[in-house]
């Protein structure tokens, strides 16, 4: 078979996807081998995989991938995430934009129907994106998280949480979405810094029984003239003289002349503004506060979409940002407005639907968390649970619980888990699974209603309410507690997931686990980091600049795209990324397949067995030996760097080893002679170091992986499934020797090239070292890849030859050609005045008592070893630039 000239990845990776499809490897039952459980962070139902992503899945394939090839049972369950706010935003868009449908249109019923064949088109986009990327995910068991038993799930865990009192329902002044009219939690919050301005404006003061206290007025800055309307107080500190005589006084809200008293609390700061702070209870939490403590009227005067409501009197009907320049001007036009000035504020913004946020008083659902958060909280600071890397995500987990606040659940929406309340004629409710319940529940109560007089609670659960049950539900542990899957495969073994949603999710699914389990849902959390574009700008629709990843993987295939997203992404943190990324990828495919087109031209020169003792020399079984060890080595770099979750680290090593020790080196070494014979026993292990390196990358990019392992020789078995053998133990001499041949092969070919000796002239070298025996066993190689007819050893400067220093030793070249020693000078002061620079530096550090005495003893002695080698080198620079 003629192998193409470059790698075409396309055919490749269908192919390879199909077959593994098809023989079932990634399908996963109970059995007797150890479990390796990974469940796929769910994305939302209607989304595409953006690069963050893709960063994600990559790295849950390559840990899976590994798991499976090392002896585990490795289980990836995939799926994805109702999405409620976000879906619910794009269904209603479709069915106004496509349909002329409104919402307020349609019953609940009907709405839903349209929210599901909306999910039904649009949800399978994102799994064939995670095919496409290779992901070797378990297709039989896609979770969704409005399938049956998941919303029985979820409402079986509300009714119990109510049962124990850790759910509440209470008025309370949330966070509210205008946009997508619903609460938000907390966390749902995204605050930014924004220029904006600050209002002076005059209130008028007057007496406790609303006569004019004759032309006195208080100054009050505030951010937000659009909800004066609201004000049912103005407070200062009682600390300040300025307003002292304002004690038993009213002042009179603009535009709306009603009057409103004055208070005094230790709240307000003297220096912020003009010192006195206009109270709207029904807009601001501070503010709400307050009016409790002072038993202040509470006004909303914003409607639920955040227009103006008939409360305001002024402005009705119309936007608040629209309403905020109308009040401005009917303050300037009563002579009210004293000034504005640029102010930069934060303001909270809806993670959903980017709407800035209200404050808003309504009654919703919550979660007390204390109690939850204290499990989750020593889940992790006893160890239980693993973050990584530690050093950066600990602290803020830590900090999150310690000081969280109770959890809004509620939702103003249709498409996700109805709140399982239930309403009777006169305001009691009782909380159960289904209506059925719900009569019962009443009848112990001594009430009697039919299921006609019950009326179920208008709200949604949040979506983070349903995920938070993700590792337990998906394995059916709430619905059918004690099955065989949940029994074996919980807890998983590892999470991999952004940072972002540290406390949306990781927290909260430790919670549920604790709760429901009474066992950590996950040992090790995995954080990657942020993707962002060469500029370092976060990926976004509206910047462009994200790349697509279909678009990515037609042009440069699936395993280039790993590679260029995984070279560069060290847990945590963020990492640069743009369509140019993958190029590394691709070049790495086609230096593996002209390496493999270099093995399968050896395979018809194999030697017969005459010709073995002579095809198989000295220098190709250094070769093998060394590499052997290099390999061992380097596997066991690797081993440890997925124990400590550093996937970049260990992908660089594989790399290097196959690019530069196997390509550039190893194969160097034991490459026949134009038309010569190669041993058998040489090619047999030239083709079982090409598979071992295709097995130890193909967690990685395992589809370049798997057609170079099945093409390098006939195959009964398939790369995906095929076990590691036990790390072998490398041989410090052998890569000592090694690492010798290497710097002086590429020292030598340097003095060659710099004094234009073509390498296909031959040359005599002369070494001089203080320990021959250092040479000997790499004299065969060396002598072939520098293309010396003969080596010797000397301990005088050879006259008109090429001398070069390499390390501490000396060599010397000699050959038909006249010697420019001017050239040989000139590179010899060139390497010393660099070294005596180097030398200087060294001397500095090793100097500096304060480094002496506090840094580690091993790295004092690493500079003294850098001290020592330099100084030896100078010498045998200076003795050669003497003899010259």
């Amino acid at each position: 078979m003629e192998l193409s000239k470059n790698y075409t990845p396309s055919g490749i990776e269908e192919k390879w996807s199909r077959i593994w499809k098809e023989k079932r490897y990634f399908n996963s039952k109970p059995d007797g081998r150890k479990a390796f459980t990974v469940v796929i962070p769910p994305p939302n139902v209607t989304g595409v995989l953006h690069m963050g992503h893709t960063l994600n899945e990559t790295v849950q394939d390559i840990l899976v991938r590994k798991a499976r090839m090392s002896g585990f049972n490795a289980c990836w369950v995939p799926g994805s995430d109702h999405a409620s706010i976000a879906t619910e935003a794009k269904v209603v868009q479709m069915l106004e934009k496509e349909k002329g449908i409104k919402k307020s249109d349609l019953t609940r019923e009907k709405f839903l129907e349209h929210a599901y064949e909306w999910k039904d088109k649009y949800g399978g986009i994102i799994y064939h994106q995670i095919e496409k990327l290779g992901c070797s995910v378990d297709w039989d068991r896609v979770s969704f998280t409005m399938d049956a038993d998941y919303y029985k799930a979820v409402i079986k865990v509300f009714v119990d949480l109510y049962n124990k009192k850790l759910i509440y329902r209470g008025a309370r002044m949330i966070n509210w979405d205008p946009s997508a009219k619903t609460a938000l939690s907390d966390e749902e919050v995204e605050y930014k810094e924004v220029q904006g301005k600050l209002y002076y404006v005059e209130y008028k003061v007057v007496n406790a029984d609303g006569t004019p206290a004759g032309d006195k007025s208080i100054i009050i800055a505030t951010q937000r003239p659009e909800t004066i309307m609201g004000d049912t107080g103005v407070c200062v500190n009682p600390t300040d003289e300025r307003y002292a005589h304002l004690k038993g006084k009213k002042v009179i809200v603009p535009l709306v002349n009603r009057a409103v008293p004055v208070i005094f609390d230790e709240y307000v700061d003297k220096e912020f503004g003009t010192g006195a702070l206009k109270v709207t209870p029904a807009h601001d939490i501070n503010d709400y506060n307050l009016g409790l403590k002072h038993n202040l009227e509470i006004i909303d005067t914003l409607t639920e979409d955040g227009k103006l409501s008939a409360a305001a009197q002024v402005c009705v009907g119309m936007d608040r940002f629209e309403a905020r320049k109308e009040v401005v001007k009917l303050l300037k036009a009563e002579g009210l407005l004293v000034k504005d000035e640029e102010y930069t504020t934060r303001l909270g913004f809806s993670q959903r639907t980017n709407a800035v946020v209200e404050p808003r008083i309504s009654t919703q659902w919550f979660v007390a968390m204390r109690t939850l958060a204290d499990k989750a909280l020593l889940a992790v600071t006893s160890g239980e649970v693993r973050i990584h890397p530690g050093d950066k995500f600990l602290a803020t987990y830590k900090y999150w619980l310690e000081n969280v606040k109770d959890w809004c659940i509620s939702r103003q929406l249709w498409w996700g888990q109805q709140i399982p309340a239930f309403y009777a004629p006169d305001g009691t409710f009782v909380v159960a699974e289904n209506k059925d319940a719900a009569i019962e529940a009443f009848k112990q109560q001594g009430a009697s209603f039919t299921a006609n007089d019950l009326v179920q609670d208008e709200d949604c659960l949040d979506t983070w309410f349903s995920s938070w049950l993700w590792p337990i539900e998906v394995f059916k542990g709430i619905t059918h507690p004690g099955n065989p899957d949940i029994n074996y495969y919980y807890p998983t073994s590892v999470l991999v997931t952004g940072q972002d949603i540290i406390f949306f999710w990781v927290a909260r699914m430790i919670m549920a686990g604790m709760e429901y389990m009474n066992v950590k849902p996950f040992s090790d959390v995995y954080f990657t980091g942020m993707v962002r574009d060469k500029q370092g700008r976060k990926m976004s629709k509206s910047l462009g600049n994200s790349p697509d990843l279909l678009e990515m993987i037609d042009h440069s295939g699936a395993d280039a795209v790993r590679f260029g997203i995984m070279i560069s992404s060290p847990a945590g943190n963020d990492l640069l990324f743009d369509d140019s990324s993958p190029e590394q990828g691709r070049n790495f495919n086609n230096k593996m397949w002209n390496a493999l087109k270099l093995v399968k031209m050896w395979e018809q020169r194999q030697a017969t067995s005459d010709e073995q003792r002579a095809a198989s020399g000295d220098a190709a079984n250094f070769a093998i030996d060394w590499f052997q060890s290099r390999l061992n080595e380097a596997r066991a770099d690797i081993e440890k760097s997925f124990a400590d979750f550093k996937l970049s680290e260990a992908l660089k090593t594989i790399y290097s080893l196959i690019w530069d020790d196997f390509c550039s080196w190893y194969l160097e070494w034991v490459k026949p002679a134009p038309e010569q014979p190669i041993s058998k026993a040489v090619y047999e292990k030239t083709v079982d170091f090409f598979s071992q390196l295709m097995q130890l990358l193909h967690p990685f990019m395992p589809f370049v992986t798997e057609e170079i392992y099945h093409l390098l020789a006939e195959r009964t078995d398939e790369l995906c499934v095929k076990q590691f053998a036990a790390v072998g133990v490398a041989d410090a001499t052998l890569l000592r020797e090694g690492q010798l041949l290497k710097d002086v092969i590429s020292g030598l070919r340097d003095s060659r090239n710099k004094n234009q000796l073509k390498p296909k002239e031959a040359i005599k070298l002369c070494i001089h070292t203080a320990d021959n025996g250092l040479y000997k066993a790499i004299e065969p190689i060396l002598a072939k890849q520098v293309n010396a007819e003969s080596i010797t050893y000397v301990q005088e400067p050879v006259s008109n030859s090429i001398a070069s220093v390499i390390g501490k030793d000396k060599f010397y070249i000699t050959s038909e050609q006249e010697v420019d020693t001017t050239q040989q000078k000139e590179t010899l002061n060139k390497e010393l005045e660099y070294l005596k620079g180097f030398l200087e530096s060294v001397n500095k550090k090793l100097s500096n008592e304060r480094f002496v005495q506090n840094a580690k003893a091993e790295i004092v002695d690493v500079e003294r070893k850098k001290k020592s080698d330099a100084e030896a080198k100078i010498r045998i620079i200076e003795e050669s630039l003497s003899h010259l």
